[in-house]
């Protein structure tokens, strides 16, 4: 029993990569078109903006939190950069508007995201909210506040104008080396950092020994307070970047942008193997599992089957997932 035990677990670490194979597997063979240059190159531009999500909310989660936020987050980012390119920072004493240069528009609109994971930390960690509430509740302040700066309308045109001389925001949603998107590069880039910090540093084992068991970190001399504000700052900049990547992709900025966007990033933190009891879990995994949406997703569509069904098909997976967890975290009782 031991060794069927063991077997079994083996292959419950492996879930999501297994899955990923045998989902791709069928829809390549069930559509000519699944495995073509152009499907896949889409493939892979929807995976990486789930992707980027999805890694911080790993760090959160495995910190032993949530973050609803972060599709509104994305959103304000984007509307923010669609503002500075359209209409510039308006000085209204002095009756001009100060035009930036793209990559200080990238920087500016990065910032302004960012602190909306300040104020979730802040929420979290001082004021000792619980993360569920305090990031629902910023997820409303986020979307409120991109849709005020334009009265629920679009920044459009964010190319740039050749008399402003802010071109170049248009290369972050472009394409890049090798003939792969720039937002493949930008995944794989915040990838090795988050793999790099999460499993090589100290920081990393705070973040595990915060989400194992928060009591025991603090009487361990783990700086809980610094830990977990970390992680909803980091899951607050790539959901800012994700809305300048969209933004960018569109050539436009809309507040409703990143809508549902936080359930498909948790969705494929949780089929990654990170529990969402926090303390375990990789960026790896978290990457593997946005890979098993994508190409679930894509190949439904190729497929032509209802957004109904795909969303029906998508839950059950989620649920699936979330099962398989709770079966891995259940003590072997066999001697």
């Amino acid at each position: 029993m031991t060794t069927k035990r063991s077997a079994l677990d083996q292959v419950m670490r492996l879930r999501a990569l297994i899955a990923l194979i045998v989902v791709a597997s069928v829809f390549a063979i069930l559509s000519p078109e699944f495995l073509t240059t152009g499907n896949l190159t889409i493939l892979l531009k929807h995976v990486a903006i789930n992707a980027i999500l999805a890694i911080g909310m790993t760090w959160v989660v495995i910190a032993g939190g949530i973050d609803l936020s972060v599709g509104s987050i994305a959103g304000f980012t984007g509307m923010v950069a669609g503002f500075l390119l359209t209409k510039g920072l308006v000085l209204e004493p002095l009756g001009l508007a100060v035009f930036f240069p793209a990559w200080l528009v990238i920087v500016i609109s990065l910032f302004a995201g960012t602190l909306f994971g300040a104020l979730n930390g802040f929420l979290v960690t001082v004021l000792r909210a619980p993360p569920f509430i305090a990031t629902l509740g910023v997820l409303y302040v986020a979307r409120g506040v991109a849709l005020l700066m334009s009265g629920g309308a679009t920044f459009p045109d964010l190319g740039g104008r050749d008399e402003l001389k802010n071109h170049g925001f248009l290369l972050l949603g472009g394409g890049g080396p090798l003939g792969l998107p720039a937002p493949v590069w930008i995944m794989a880039l915040m990838a090795v950092v988050a793999i790099f910090v999460i499993g090589r540093t100290r920081l990393g084992r705070y973040i595990y020994a915060v989400g194992g068991n928060e009591r025991a970190a603090r009487l361990a001399g783990v700086r809980v307070v610094n830990s977990k504000f970390i992680t909803y700052g980091v899951s607050a900049f790539c959901a800012a970047v994700v809305g300048l990547i969209i933004a960018s992709q569109l050539n436009s900025a809309h507040p409703a942008t990143g809508e549902t966007f936080e359930l498909n990033a948790i969705a494929a933190v949780v089929l990654g193997g990170t529990s969402l009891m926090g303390g375990r879990g990789t960026v790896g995994g978290t990457l593997i599992g946005a890979m098993v949406i994508g190409v679930l997703a894509n190949g439904l569509v190729l497929l032509g089957v209802s957004e109904f069904w795909q969303i029906l098909i998508k839950g059950a997976v989620i649920v699936a997932a979330v099962v398989i967890d709770q079966y891995n975290k259940t003590p072997n009782k066999e001697a």
